[in-house]
């Protein structure tokens, strides 16, 4: 399952580059405030009602483009078990809406404004509420854990850091290699701090996801069983290094979720 806060190209254009300006001209405060979820540090700049803006958008935009699925049942349950999950996070502030989408897909997603979309592949894999309860805790969790500011954040200090650099490159003596040194800088941003934080991202959602179960009243081993069947479901199937990944490899991903599991029954 992952975390989207995609909208439109342009509107997300204009707030990158508003916030990119704050950023450089020291309008926002650079720096790291612990977060109580996950029990780390966090490098998050960009204001949760920046992030809520941009998600209105972008569940607009989902709604629009996607078809709602037509299966009363499956609705219904989305909300059953979404809700429990909610109540037991304790964010009752966000406007929470759920959906199923009429598609085969075997996923889900959150905004950072409380709206939740499963596919109906999703809805079906789900063995029962316990498993869906895992999936919709891990949603839930990337809220908890404030990982789309953080990731917007980093993105923008990315952009802002090879901005400089290659300004500064430009000026000096090897400027006509700007382009190149800046393009290697920004990959090397990517592969060395993104990805790794967006696997961490999917290791701290499994585990404040099954926490969240839990107190919801529901088997947080659901999480577990809907996993390792995703892991079966993909096996064989080409996938690209951890290391070019945004999800940490099947193996790591479900040892840490046995633990936490494990922890939580100790």
């Amino acid at each position: 399952m992952s975390c989207s806060c995609s909208d439109r190209p342009d509107a997300k254009a204009v707030s990158r580059r508003n916030l990119l300006t704050m950023l450089a001209s020291g309008a926002v405060l650079v720096g790291c405030s612990e977060n109580v979820a996950t029990g780390r540090s966090q490098f998050a700049v960009v204001p949760d009602e920046a992030l809520e803006q941009m998600a209105d958008q972008a569940w607009s935009d989902v709604k629009a483009q996607s078809p709602l699925s037509q299966d009363a049942a499956e609705q219904a349950r989305l909300e059953r078990v979404g809700r429990k999950i909610v109540a037991a996070s304790g964010r009752n502030d966000l406007e929470w809406e759920f959906a199923v989408f009429d598609g085969p897909q075997i996923n889900a997603f959150v905004l950072p404004n409380g709206k939740v979309g499963a596919f109906k592949g999703l809805m079906d894999f789900a063995q029962d509420d316990d498993e869906l309860a895992g999936v919709l805790g891990h949603e839930v969790g990337h809220i908890l854990a404030r990982h789309s500011a953080e990731r917007v954040s980093q993105e923008l200090a990315v952009q802002l850091g090879v901005g400089v650099v290659t300004a500064v490159l430009a000026n000096g003596e090897h400027g006509e290699y700007a382009g190149e040194i800046a393009g290697a800088l920004g990959m090397g941003a990517l592969y060395g701090v993104i990805l790794p934080y967006s696997r961490q991202h999917e290791l701290e959602a499994d585990s404040v996801g099954v926490g969240l179960a839990q107190q919801a009243g529901m088997d947080p081993a659901g999480a577990v069983r809907f996993f390792e069947r995703m892991a079966t479901e993909g096996a064989g199937q080409a996938q690209p290094p951890e290391v070019l990944s945004t999800h940490p490899a099947d193996g790591p991903r479900l040892a840490a979720l046995r633990e936490a599991v494990a922890a939580l029954r100790a």
